[in-house]
């Protein structure tokens, strides 16, 4: 091991000026369930908004964390408590949105909620109203993604939440004065989250920036995937802007199937 020497800034230089910044990310709504979807339309938050516009008007989220939960371990050895792991806990999202002139992030939030309340299936006006939950596959969604990358576009780390409902809508303030614009603020709970992309073409390829690389023998997933790959090219040619000789260049046959490497194909 080399002795320690005193270090100099230009030793510094290069990671300090290679740093992410906070403002370059982006949220992607999906995966919504059918119920919850119909329900948001019939209350005037169509398809279009949910899966592009109100991703956009988010102006604050958090990057998520976890934890785990820990057991003591008394006895392996004289005198010494270990800690043994059994329980990952993942935290609360926060996003905070703008509200848009016609109020369809505030209606977006607020009947998502409104859906997670409505098991009784009564109309909320009726005077005999009660709450009763919905089921938890009719509410959550299971491909809500928040994609973190810099100003190159080149490096992004990505995460992917499962079982995704908002847990709590904050109150938004409104007053005379100087007028400013109007923010949602909503927090939502997940039931876990994967991070680095893991759709059947990113596994495949072994693209992803967010992982420390995956093996180039396939059959080290065992039965994750099938042994035959059949793609269609004009299916990746459409999906990934690529030429069909690309997709040829990966060097598997050209059949007319879709591409059956996992799961379906995600952008």
């Amino acid at each position: 091991m080399a002795a320690p020497r005193p270090r100099r800034i230009s030793d510094f230089k290069p990671a300090l000026t290679n740093l992410a910044q906070t403002s370059h990310y982006q949220v992607i709504f999906g995966g919504l369930p059918l119920p919850l979807r119909q329900h948001l339309n019939v209350r005037g938050v169509g398809y279009r908004f949910i899966g592009e516009t109100v991703g956009l008007l988010c102006d604050s989220a958090s990057l998520p964390g976890s934890s785990f939960a820990t057991a003591d371990i008394v006895g392996n050895y004289m005198g010494v408590t270990e800690k043994m792991a059994h329980t990952r806990a993942y935290t609360e999202i926060q996003l905070e949105f703008y509200v848009d002139s016609e109020y369809r992030t505030i209606k977006f939030l607020e009947h998502w909620m409104e859906f997670i309340a409505s098991g009784s299936g009564q109309r909320q006006s009726s005077e005999g109203y009660f709450f009763r939950m919905a089921y938890p596959e009719d509410y959550k969604t299971n491909q809500t993604k928040i994609i973190k990358f810099d100003r190159d576009y080149a490096n992004n780390i990505e995460y992917t939440f499962y079982g995704m409902f908002p847990q709590a809508l904050n109150a938004t303030p409104v007053k005379y004065g100087t007028s400013e614009i109007l923010k949602a603020t909503a927090t939502f709970n997940v039931d876990r989250y994967v991070a680095g992309k893991h759709d059947s073409y990113s596994i495949f390829r072994g693209n992803s920036d967010n992982k420390n690389g995956l093996p180039d023998d396939i059959s080290f997933y065992g039965d994750m995937f099938e042994t035959n790959i059949n793609y269609d090219p004009e299916l990746f040619k459409g999906a990934f802007n690529m030429d069909a000789s690309a997709i040829n260049s990966i060097g598997y046959s050209a059949e007319n199937q879709p591409f059956s490497v996992g799961g379906n194909i995600s952008q």
